[in-house]
């Protein structure tokens, strides 16, 4: 049994430099508060949970594939599409709902731009008072402002390449 347990309890990340950590927790920090200030000025409703979850991944985890430009802009471009199409074919029904989110999930995974955070849009899309050309908009704005930020941020350091090289 306590061998079992491990398995759930192991740290798979691996160790790094405090300042790396510093960093990533700052970084996050600013990403989250110009999107903020940004809707602060335009009134959008720009401050998203799943913007937050794109934050760990681009500030934390720069490496991570799920992290790259393409995943981030090509996963909320789908999950968005996914989620405003079943929110105008049924709105409000739950059902619909977990069938976008799975839909969403297996059309990013099809087309290799995977992006976690992408996968609740379409529950914003049903059950959030946003209208669809304002959700396009809303997720494009903060994609575009948190990815921008990442690829600036990264350049100081301790350096990190972001988005990833591709030989």
């Amino acid at each position: 049994m306590r061998r079992h347990i491990r398995h759930f309890t192991a740290r798979h990340e691996p160790a790094s430099h405090p300042l790396s950590h510093a960093k990533s927790g700052l970084g996050a920090v600013i990403g989250i508060g110009a999107v903020g200030g940004l809707a602060t000025l335009t009134d959008l409703p720009l401050l998203l949970a799943p913007l937050g979850a794109t934050a760990v991944l681009i500030f934390g985890q720069p490496t991570s594939p799920l992290a790259q430009p393409a995943n981030v802009f090509g996963g909320y471009l789908l999950a968005t599409i996914v989620g405003v199409a079943a929110a105008l074919t049924l709105p409000g029904n739950w059902t619909v709902a977990a069938l976008a989110v799975g839909a969403a999930i297996a059309l990013m995974s099809m087309l290799r731009v995977t992006h976690p955070p992408a996968g609740a849009v379409p529950l914003i899309a049903i059950a959030a008072p946003l209208q669809s050309a304002s959700l396009f908009g809303t997720i494009l704005i903060g994609s575009i402002s948190l990815v921008g930020l990442g690829v600036v941020h990264h350049r100081l350091p301790p350096r990190l390449h972001y988005p990833r090289r591709v030989d």
